[in-house]
């Protein structure tokens, strides 16, 4: 008798998958791994849709209910219906979505949906306004800056990944963001104590690894796989704005 996967394994499948396949099964049906895998997602994206509305001019606490009710109604399943992986990013699903729900749905819902999201989210509301204060004064549109969030979240959940899973890895963090003609290896290598091949070989492949990292993590916000260098361009053009 075939051995049954536990719920970690169930868990590193669903996210083999592309964010559009997870959407297409939380709508689809009532899997309860789906939508948990769904709400794992909205981690990423909550915050730079959260100061998205705070940048339409919307109230603290009016903001905080509004991005409640709109993960509550996505993850019932409404929402979910709208989803058109043709578009192709899952970025822009979420900002038109959230946009769709603001114009129809929000004032007549959002009160009683004020909390009802906290079982599938750890949510800092405070920490996304503390850097929604500190940013200067930007003319730029909410929907300029949306991409910029984006792009600092996937950067923050990829850094994150890596942190959890390389030894030292805060030692040569900031390497990943050094061109390679600045980095001076036989500095790295009497600090670090180990010889400049060794620091040479140890930057080098965390810098491949952080990139084959970011490309898997775009990648699984696409439904065309050749949109990725695409996806890529974007990502850095919003950070550079």
């Amino acid at each position: 008798m075939a051995a049954v996967p536990d719920r970690s394994d169930r868990q590193v499948s669903l996210f083999a998958t592309t964010r559009w396949s997870i959407v297409g099964a939380a709508a689809g049906d009532d899997d309860t791994l789906a939508r948990e895998g769904l709400a794992a997602l909205f981690e990423t994206y909550w915050a730079p849709l959260y100061r998205y509305v705070r940048r339409l001019g919307q109230r603290e606490q009016d903001a905080e209910d509004l991005v409640q009710g709109f993960f509550a109604s996505l993850l019932e399943g409404r929402g979910l219906r709208l989803a058109d992986p043709q578009r192709g990013r899952f970025r822009a699903f979420m900002l038109a979505s959230l946009k769709h729900y603001m114009a129809n749905e929000w004032r007549r819902e959002h009160r009683q949906k004020r909390g009802g999201f906290a079982q599938h989210l750890s949510i800092d509301w405070k920490d996304a306004e503390t850097g929604l204060s500190l940013d200067p004064a930007d003319e730029r549109s909410p929907d300029k800056l949306y991409d910029r969030e984006w792009a600092m979240a996937l950067l923050d959940k990829v850094l994150d990944e890596l942190a959890a899973e390389e030894e030292d890895f805060g030692r040569w963090k900031p390497f990943l963001s050094v061109s390679s003609g600045s980095i001076r290896y036989a500095e790295i290598a009497e600090e670090f104590g180990m010889t400049e091949g060794a620091a040479r070989v140890a930057v080098h492949r965390l810098r491949k690894r952080y990139r084959h990292r970011l490309r898997e993590e775009i990648g699984r916000t696409l439904v065309n796989g050749e949109m990725v260098e695409e996806e890529m361009a974007s990502l850095f053009a919003a950070l550079a704005e």
